[in-house]
């Protein structure tokens, strides 16, 4: 095991690094920089570095935790992710490239009023909280696990100190800054999978070939769920809330478009999309192929799943393996930083575009001068890096399932309204009742969590509906009665 000094000493090494990134990037930025780097950003560097944003530290450890109790049954849901990034592409970017925004509940703004435009925001601020802080929280159980523990500093203190890390390097050069980091976070992120596939492919004394051929991987390697549809990942299921997932996660979050908006014009933002979507499975595919063989070489030898808060944690088998079993430093080493790396480059972006939605979605922003509108963004930015920190630690007491599942399921309900609001508003020619549109989109995520709610109060004793498991398409519902909500309140 690399000792807590070492890790500590790369964490810090791999910060200093994107310190200079930083103050290179942010030499005679404006405040346009910070939200939109002068729409002169490269497509290529977009595309490249979203790759990292988007698969984060919950791709990173979770995904190969996963394993053992879903198998490879994620690529479902990734080709979903596929489908719904061409709908992204040639639907939601051309809207948002014509109209020239932003924050992109802007359009909402100019599409149905200001009431519209505050209620997509803060769907997106509580999800991007939500998604944020989880993705954190990876990160920092590892640091803590298996750096600061050993030296008794607190959790919360291991939480304040990543934030802090993240807040120095992204203050001033805001979506410039990340769009460059996030091409070294990506490129850190795949060679760390590359070298612990081959390294655990050593120790197992296998090829590829042949680990694919053993039983071993027979037995983890079921990828399509067929047998029967009320199952909660059944392939049809799996692949439709995919699909609704990138359009909402990605087509109608503030974070994943505010690098798109970056590019100088709608094709080359298309044209990162799609380039980016095809490189995104290929490398989900390689994290499921790594859980298949991290699980395998914990069966060898003897390796039993870490515990956490004294449960059982999948999402610690790839750190535990990494750091603590002979794999040689190359892995860990890269692990460390492939971690760091894939959790930040989201994290990052993630704070970027709370402030930037904040500042212009409900402070009015562009109304002040420019010497003030830069004070009102730097104590946002702080504010929003204090929110991050409380709601981490938060996860810490109440978290108690794998973390991509768990992000998964709040995306269900948090996306739900952005889906049925930009679904009227691309759609049809239909204008609502601006100062109704919280109200139904409140009513419809407390009528998709009813069941929810009635089991947490043993009101009815299971959750599901005659036996029917509801799954991804929790999504795409919760849109479709918001949608259904703002009809009965518009007229053409």
């Amino acid at each position: 095991m690399q000792s807590p000094e070492i890790i500590l000493s790369l964490v810090l090494g791999y910060f200093l690094l994107l310190i200079i990134i930083s103050n290179y990037t942010s030499k005679r930025a404006s405040i346009n920089t910070f939200f939109n780097a002068d729409k002169k950003a490269k497509w290529y560097l977009v595309a490249y570095g979203m790759v990292g944003a988007s698969l984060s530290g919950v791709t990173f450890i979770s995904v190969p935790g996963w394993v053992e109790s879903s198998q490879l049954t994620y690529f479902q849901v990734v080709i979903g992710y596929f489908i719904g990034y061409f709908i992204v592409a040639y639907i939601l970017l051309p809207v948002y490239y014509k109209n020239n925004v932003t924050s992109i509940y802007e359009y909402l703004k100019i599409r149905f009023g200001p009431n519209t435009q505050k209620t997509g925001a803060f769907f997106f601020f509580v999800s991007r909280v939500l998604g944020a802080s989880f993705r954190l929280f990876l990160v920092a159980l590892v640091l803590h696990q298996y750096i600061f523990k050993e030296w008794n500093i607190p959790f919360e203190i291991t939480v304040i100190f990543s934030i802090i890390l993240i807040w120095v390097y992204t203050h001033k050069g805001g979506i410039k800054t990340i769009i460059w980091t996030d091409t070294l976070q990506t490129t850190l992120m795949i060679l760390s999978v590359v070298f612990s596939i081959i390294f655990i492919l050593d120790g197992l004394n296998l090829s590829l070939i042949s680990f694919f051929d053993s039983n071993s991987f027979k037995g983890m390697n079921k990828i399509w769920v067929l047998e029967n549809f009320t199952e909660r990942n059944y392939i049809i299921k799996s692949i439709l809330g995919g699909a609704f997932i990138t359009i909402c996660m990605t087509g109608l979050d503030q974070d994943m478009m505010q690098k798109n908006l970056a590019c100088k014009d709608l094709k080359s933002a298309q044209k990162n999309m799609i380039v980016f979507s095809f490189v995104l499975v290929i490398v989900t595919f390689l994290f499921l192929v790594l859980g298949t063989l991290l699980y395998s070489y914990a069966n060898k030898m003897g390796i039993n799943i870490p515990l956490f808060e004294g449960k059982k944690n999948t999402d610690l088998i790839f750190p535990e393996i990494a750091l603590n079993h002979d794999l040689g430093s190359i892995v860990s080493i890269t692990f460390i930083l492939g971690l760091v790396a894939a959790a930040y480059s989201s994290a990052d972006s993630a704070l970027t575009s709370l402030t930037t939605s904040f500042c212009i979605d409900f402070l009015n922003l562009n109304n002040y001068k420019i010497e003030k509108q830069k004070k009102i963004r730097m104590k946002t930015h702080i504010g929003m890096s204090i929110l991050i920190i409380i709601v981490v630690i938060i996860y810490k007491h109440v978290l108690d399932r794998n973390v991509i599942d768990s992000l998964l399921t709040v995306a269900s309900y948090t996306y739900g309204p952005l889906l049925g609001i930009f679904a009227l508003g691309i759609l049809t020619n239909y204008k609502i009742n601006d100062k109704k549109v919280f109200f139904i989109s409140i009513t419809s995520v407390l009528i998709v969590s009813l069941p929810n709610i009635l089991y947490y109060f043993e009101i009815i004793s299971s959750k599901n509906i005659m036996d029917y498991e509801i799954g991804y398409e929790l999504l795409p519902l919760n849109g479709l009665i918001t949608f259904v909500g703002l009809i009965l309140i518009s007229r053409k």
